[in-house]
């Protein structure tokens, strides 16, 4: 290279964020480069850690200290030097906080077009005003409904629903919905000085009184004489008295308890707006049409449905408008048919415009996302992608390729982090990280093109990626029992009804929108032959660093009994709280245990570093000064649950926790990880391991959502291996997967379509996988049958499980 050309390749020195060793990597731009290796290999901690962080910092620099103020910013990463680092676009799977006022449609900005198009080219009442297009948006002043404030629902309650055992007087809790402890006592006792009977049974007292204690919008203020208890002095205080209503609606509409808000919630009705009819909007903005539909009718329906619907309009006899309207109809429906065919060649045209974004999947979010990239018309930048596949049926991997090469012909380097093979087959450039996860992982094994993975002898990926993998010779058991749902309307279901074999494990399969989840949903415990219905989803196991590994799985206790059982902790009087950092006592009250605080920069922006004082250990020297065979509270916290197993190996209640773990393949994760640094994948595997420690006796259902997201074929291989475990213990599994390996070791599966929205929803072929690999019908049969490779298919019983069904 002459020394005025310029470098082709991102060249990475010294990486050492999280577990990577000092990792020196030349990746090429202009190419699309797969990041592959074990879960906790350090593949992220490089793609997303070292280089996007490296990228966005450099971009801080570039900015007004001012405007830096206004930024999230991330640290600078712990990289001796990279070089020809172009700007970079992240496009993670993570998630801002729920809203219901983000949908689909302000995600990819296509509700700003179609509101465009209503304003200027859609058809007016007889003498009415032209609107603004943020008359026509259920998220501004003038465009939302005044009833619901743009929600599309209105929430209520009844009196059986605050008071579900009538017979129950106030003391003894009638009033399910009021808070627990002081707060809820402090209301028995202000109803009390009102002078309300609060020992009689509710179904007792004056209607007028029941009315009045669970609705009113009063808030009198009385004198409060608590009963004296003995050894406790207690003054009088001024009480005010909030009904049962106006407490539930304030938590459910206030309260930043994500608890709070679900225990609320179970105290309301939620029901279309009597106003609006669920449209969101105003009567004025509901009053124009184009092509003969109202704004709201146009973003009820699937996207693919949308497109056809604007082409028709414009293509033929339209909505009649007149004037000018017409050339400016058809401006800008084309462009909003253009963008909606990035969104819909990504599989994703079953969704429409105004389905909400908590709704929607992390994989459906980032393919949300990255069909507003292609319209962006960015060139020379990375785009640095967390699992695009993460979601997706193999039929519709395809599209994504295509996409993802449509990035690069553009002028921009795609770096991905991926799993799935076919996606890693068509890299132009690999980087494997490995071999192992945490500790054993962290170097770059191999760097270049895909096939000279072959020869990397101690690489995970290898043997997956090169020649086909037999299936497991497991024989297929037998259905125990049927358990039977339905009908089903809900979604695009519609009066479905299906039947799970019990004592199995079953894969429901389908394209993306085919149903899955909306039927999987059905299953409960309500249901015949349902003993315990167990849920594992992706949802976090906690929205804040205080909640981690150790303290969801309950391992923490134990823990902190085995520190207050010390001698010197016993010398010193310390009790089991004195171990948590979540109270005062044994934590560091600088940083209130959370071990780090924020500091203000003055005109830069405010940013977080270790405490002063204990250094992040989130402790205070006296607590730190107990030890348990040499290490600290905070020490054994920072151990890997691989390490960990082998500290606490003669400690049976820490042994079985730690082995579920290890089981599901989170060795690598550090005891004391918040959980607030967790993929969805990885919380969704320390629930299973939470379930898997406890020793039920009994039938379960499991139901698992997509359990291998984010997962390496290495890891799947382990996670299917407990799956299996639970099944033969007795227990019944259903998964929802587009996995193949999955599927080809399943049981039964149930294959939902044929297509996606208005398209699926009908159950396509149910049976054995190889009899579903054979269905004519089915867009999922003919990856099955190639994962199969034709291999017989033999049977066996299961273990009977439940009250006995049909064959």
């Amino acid at each position: 290279m002459s020394a005025h050309s310029p470098d082709s390749f991102v060249r990475v020195r010294g990486a050492r964020e999280n577990n990577l060793l000092g990792v020196d990597v030349d990746i090429p731009r202009d190419a699309i480069a797969v990041f592959t290796g074990v879960s906790g290999s350090g593949k992220s901690s490089l793609a997303f850690g070292t280089i996007y962080a490296e990228a966005q910092r450099r971009y801080f620099e570039s900015v007004a200290p001012y405007a830096r103020r206004l930024i999230h910013q991330v640290g600078a990463p712990k990289v001796g030097e990279i070089t020809g680092l172009p700007p970079a676009v992240s496009l993670e799977q993570r998630r801002s906080s729920p809203n219901a006022r983000s949908s689909v449609g302000t995600v990819t900005t296509l509700s700003n077009s179609l509101r465009m198009l209503f304003s200027r080219a859609g058809r007016y009442p007889e003498g009415a005003e032209r609107l603004d297009s943020d008359a026509f948006s259920p998220n501004t002043a003038v465009g939302a409904c005044p009833e619901c404030h743009g929600l599309g629902r209105v929430h209520g309650t009844s009196e059986e629903l605050l008071v579900p055992d009538p017979g129950l007087s106030i003391r003894e809790g009638a009033i399910a919905a009021w808070p627990g402890a002081w707060q809820g006592k402090n209301l028995r006792d202000v109803l009390d000085a009102l002078g309300h009977d609060i020992d009689r049974p509710w179904r007792e007292l004056d209607a007028r009184d029941r009315e009045w204690i669970l609705f009113t919008d009063e808030q009198p203020v009385v004198t409060v004489h608590p009963v004296r208890e003995a050894g406790r002095i207690q003054r009088p205080y001024q009480g005010t008295y909030t009904s049962a209503r106006r407490y539930v609606m304030h938590t459910f509409s206030d309260s930043r308890s994500a608890t709070l808000r679900a225990k609320a919630e179970r105290f309301l009705t939620a029901s279309p707006c009597p106003v609006c009819g669920g449209s969101r909007l105003r009567p004025e903005a509901l009053a124009v049409t184009f092509a003969g539909r109202t704004i709201a009718d146009l973003a009820a329906l699937p996207l693919t449905a949308l497109a056809q619907a604007l082409q028709a309009a414009v293509h033929g006899d339209g909505d009649g408008t007149a004037g000018g309207a017409g050339e400016t109809a058809r401006v800008l429906t084309a462009d909003l048919v253009a963008r909606i065919a990035t969104v819909t060649e990504l599989g994703l045209g079953y969704l429409s415009l105004d389905r909400t974004t908590p709704s929607l999947s992390n994989g459906e979010l980032q393919r949300l996302r990255l069909a507003t990239q292609l319209r962006s018309g960015l060139f020379g930048v990375v785009y640095v992608l967390d699992e695009p596949s993460a979601g997706l049926h193999p039929a519709d991997t395809e599209a994504l390729l295509v996409v993802l090469d449509r990035l690069k012909a553009a002028g921009n380097s795609v770096f991905v982090v991926e799993h799935h093979l076919d996606v890693i087959r068509h890299a132009d450039w690999l980087v494997d990280v490995g071999p192992r996860a945490g500790v054993h992982g962290g170097r770059v094994l191999h760097s270049g093109p895909p096939q000279g993975l072959a020869a990397v002898g101690e690489s995970a990926t290898r043997r997956f990626l090169f020649g086909p993998l037999p299936v497991p010779g497991r024989e297929v058991r037998t259905p125990a029992g049927r358990l039977r749902t339905g009908p089903v309307t809900r979604h695009n279901l519609r009066g479905l009804e299906a039947e799970f074999p019990l004592g199995v494990l079953t894969a429901v399969t389908g394209v993306s929108g085919s149903g899955k989840s909306t039927l999987v949903g059905a299953l409960s415990e309500e249901l015949p032959g349902v003993e315990r219905l167990v849920t594992v989803d992706q949802r976090p196991i906690g929205r804040t660093p205080r909640s981690n590994l150790a303290t969801y799985t309950g391992l923490f206790d134990v823990v902190r009994r085995l520190f207050a059982a010390t001698d010197e902790a016993r010398e010193r009087g310390y009790k089991v709280g004195r171990f948590s950092f979540n109270v005062p006592g044994g934590r560091c009250e600088t940083c209130q245990g959370e071990g780090f605080v924020s500091v203000e920069l003055l005109f830069l922006p405010s940013t977080y570093a270790p405490c002063p004082d204990c250094r992040g250990a989130r402790y205070n020297p006296e607590t730190l000064r107990v030890r348990l065979r040499g290490l600290t509270i905070a020490e054994v916290l920072d151990l890997t649950v691989e390490a960990a197993a082998a500290f606490f190996a003669d400690t049976p209640a820490a042994v079985r926790s730690l082995g579920t773990l290890l089981d599901v393949g989170l060795g690598y994760l550090r005891l004391g990880q918040p959980a607030t640094e967790l993929s969805g994948g990885e919380a969704q595997r320390i629930k299973l391991a939470s379930e898997l420690q406890r020793l039920r006796r009994g039938h379960t259902l499991y139901v698992l959502d997509e359990p291998t997201t984010g997962l390496h074929p290495a890891d799947v291989e382990v996670l299917m291996g407990r799956l299996h475990d639970l099944v033969d213990a007795g227990h019944s599994v259903v998964v929802v997967e587009h996995d193949m390996d999955v599927v080809a070791t399943a049981d039964w599966v149930i294959d939902l379509g044929p297509g996606g929205g208005d398209e699926g929803g009908r159950i396509v072929a149910a049976g054995p996988p190889a009899e579903v690999a054979r269905a004519a019908a089915s867009r999922t049969a003919p990856y099955l049958a190639a994962r199969l490779g034709g291999r017989p298919v033999r049977t066996r019983p299961a273990r009977r499980t439940g009250p006995p069904g049909s064959p």
